[in-house]
Order: C-alpha cells, then structure tokens, then sequence
C-alpha cells in the first residue's frame, strides 16, 4: 500500500474530506489532494502533523505495518511522551521545536563528520 493510499484509507475512515484534513494540518487542499494520489511527497513536518492527525505512527503513515506502536515492539524512550506534548503545542510552537530541532540535528552531525 502506497503512502497516498494510506492516507485516503485514514481519511475515509474519519468519513471527512480533503478540505478537513488540509485545514486542520495547514496547508491546501490541492496539495494534500497530491498526496493521496502519489503525485507528491509531504515534507517531514507535514508527516508529523498528518501522524498527529490520525493518531497513528510516522512510520504506519509512511508504509509501516501497524497503525500505533505495539506495546511489545521496542519504542523509542520518551517519543510518546514527545507526540503528547507536540499534539497540544500551538501552530507556531510546533514550527518552533520542529527547528530547534533540525539545528540540533545539524550541529550534531557536524560534529560528527569534523571530528
């Protein structure tokens, strides 16, 4: 199953429309339209805001196999705890974390190819 696929099947579940999901995540609905038909790929923070959407993993969105992490799959210590406080972050505090966060990742690799 494609990622556009995926997406639609989640949309089609909550029985609302493109318009719906695109508001709710910020962008349009012809954009996210190329999404559902595999036309285009969404960007990393668009992923993330689709996963909190649809209450699913990033990894389901993006071709995984379960919809939420199995309590006997090995999680990533602290990441729920993240997705909690990502969901009741504001627009703007979303951006905010999302670019610390990339400037964290840059000065990290950085380091690690100068050093």
């Amino acid at each position: 199953m494609t990622m556009g696929d995926r997406l639609r099947e989640l949309r089609l579940q909550r029985k609302i429309s493109q318009e719906e999901v695109a508001r709710h995540i910020g962008i349009t609905r012809s954009a996210y339209s190329h999404y559902e038909i595999n036309n285009r790929q969404p960007v990393y923070e668009t992923l993330i805001k689709l996963a909190a959407f649809f209450d699913v993993s990033l990894d389901y969105v993006i071709g995984g196999t379960q919809p939420n992490p199995s309590a006997d799959s090995p999680a990533i210590p602290d990441s729920g705890e993240i997705l909690k406080l990502f969901r009741r972050m504001s627009h703007e505090q979303r951006k905010q974390s999302i670019s610390l966060i990339s400037d964290f990742m840059s000065r990290e690799q950085r380091a690690d190819n100068s050093g």
